[in-house]
């Protein structure tokens, strides 16, 4: 394994009686270049929220809302922290299904699982297992204080979890007026053949599946910086707030990570 590659979550793969001590490894990665919102001065803005007085909001005082048809309904530090999952090193198992059960508007990010250094024998036995089945895992986990539900595929040897979308957040064919697709003209169907013919290919090109903005933009970078622009250095200055609106506070409380 590359030096510069590094599981960031190690835990158990567990079901029935079986344990296998696992790394999770990203399967994807961003290759956007990122841009910030910066000062005249060059000064990366922070955000900073106002009440309805226009005076700034200490973290203190911003608490979060579940909203209802009346408006919102505050929820304390201490009742969210009530409802978090039991901390937990395993991927728990629950279920196998078939492969095909699983659709892709299910999936939402990919993740490889790798054998810890003393599991490869029990690891490449379940991939193998999974495989030859056509079976598809489902399973449950907790990371940084989240549960997350997600499946696990086996390819080629490899273990692989995708984290998945719950039920109540996927649309069905009906939902958007497609409960009885219209059926196909029967004439068309020869010249269709033919237009699909001349666009198979048997591999995907990866050349094909490229981000042609990202790329632009990384040229206009380096087109500006070759035509003698001079970058605005990082300036040790504390970041600039860029204001946003918000109610009045209703109760104390700091906001928490990933409300912000």
């Amino acid at each position: 394994m590359p030096d510069d590659v590094r599981g960031f979550w190690s835990g158990t793969l567990t079901f029935g009686l079986v344990s296998i001590p696992v790394e999770l490894f990203p399967a994807v990665r961003s290759q956007r270049p990122s841009l910030r919102m910066l000062s005249p001065e060059g000064v990366p803005l922070s955000r900073v929220y106002f009440g309805a007085d226009d005076a700034p909001l200490s973290s203190e005082q911003i608490v979060r809302g579940a909203p209802v048809e009346e408006g919102f309904v505050v929820l304390s530090d201490e009742e969210l922290d009530a409802l978090e999952p039991e901390r937990s090193r395993d991927i728990h198992l629950r279920r196998f299904v078939p492969r095909e059960a699983i659709g892709p508007a299910w999936l939402k990010r990919s993740y490889f699982l790798a054998p810890a250094s003393e599991s490869t024998r029990s690891y490449a036995v379940l991939a193998a297992t999974m495989e030859k089945r056509g079976h598809a895992g489902i399973a449950t986990f907790v990371m940084r204080g989240t549960e997350y539900l997600v499946a696990i595929f086996a390819d080629d040897g490899i273990l692989r979890a995708e984290t998945l979308r719950f039920a109540d957040e996927l649309r069905s064919a009906e939902d958007v007026g497609l409960a009885d697709p219209p059926s196909g003209d029967a004439s068309q169907a020869k010249s269709m053949r033919a237009a699909l013919k001349k666009l198979e290919v048997k591999r995907l090109d990866e050349d094909e599946v490229t981000d042609p903005r990202a790329e632009a933009l990384r040229e206009l970078v380096e087109e500006k910086l070759a035509a003698g622009t001079s970058p605005r250095p990082r300036s040790a200055r504390r970041p600039r707030p860029c204001p946003r609106r918000a109610s009045p506070p209703r109760a104390h409380g700091g906001p928490r990570r990933g409300d912000r």
